[in-house]
């Protein structure tokens, strides 16, 4: 079988700020993928190729048999919607309560009957552990709670995919564990592909079936958590002495 995500010998660059540098990276289907490495790195701009943000200047990304660089229009918004993101931020819209946050993709691409909204937004926030939450308002929310309805709004299209840009950035490590156990929780229950950028090494070593470690824009390490941890880049990594720059 195919790779669910593939890089291959993909390049970008910034003006004059080559973040990635040729990397060539496998994503398997429903597994939980980790792509760590400290900021500046390029984990960010990669799921910004994912889901075409971002065209590679060279190289090729593929997502579920799509090349990145040629998918465009109606094909490029279908493909979307097999992907949801976690944002770091989170990014509710604070306008809207939690039922209006997490039916908004459903009222945007579907015509999915108001009763059936309710009803599916109702599942996801108890996949979330948030029942009961509808009409609350994202002020009122706790930084682990907005995550989890942030969670809730990602698969309500029952995504093939599931993005986490940063997902325990900001919390406290007890709502770290918890964002773990729900990135755990939908991947059993869910049966999905799994991307998780992040720097939190805690994180990685509890969810990761299969790790990328990125330095300078390429993979420096990838396997699984026990063979990650074998390569002297990953020691660096530890000690801080990897790039420390902001991310593009």
């Amino acid at each position: 079988m195919e790779p669910a995500i593939q890089f291959e010998g993909v390049v970008k660059s910034f003006e004059d700020n080559l973040v990635l540098n040729a990397l060539t990276f496998d994503i398997p289907w429903k597994r939980v993928t980790t792509i760590l490495g400290p900021s500046g790195c390029g984990k960010s701009v990669m799921l910004k190729h994912v889901i075409g943000i971002l065209k590679a200047d060279a190289g090729s990304v593929i997502v579920a048999g799509n090349d990145m660089s040629r998918i465009k229009g109606r094909a490029l918004l279908d493909l979307r919607k097999q992907i949801g993101v976690l944002f770091q931020s989170a990014a509710l819209f604070d306008s809207m309560n939690v039922f209006e946050n997490v039916a908004f993709g459903l009222r945007m691409h579907t015509k999915t009957p108001e009763e059936g909204t309710r009803d599916r937004v109702s599942v996801c926030l108890e996949e979330v552990e948030m029942s009961g939450s509808q009409e609350t308002m994202p002020v009122d929310l706790s930084g682990g709670m907005r995550k989890r309805v942030a969670l809730a709004r990602a698969i309500a299209l029952e995504p093939d995919f599931i993005l986490y840009d940063e997902p325990t950035t900001g919390l406290h490590p007890r709502t770290s564990n918890v964002v773990g156990d729900l990135i755990l929780k939908l991947q059993n229950n869910l049966d999905i592909t799994s991307v998780v950028v992040t720097h939190d090494i805690p994180l990685t070593q509890r969810i990761s079936d299969k790790i990328g470690l990125i330095d300078r824009g390429v993979v420096a390490a990838s396997g699984t958590c026990a063979e990650v941890e074998k390569s002297p880049t990953f020691r660096k990594f530890v000690d801080g002495e990897l790039g420390t720059e902001d991310e593009a």
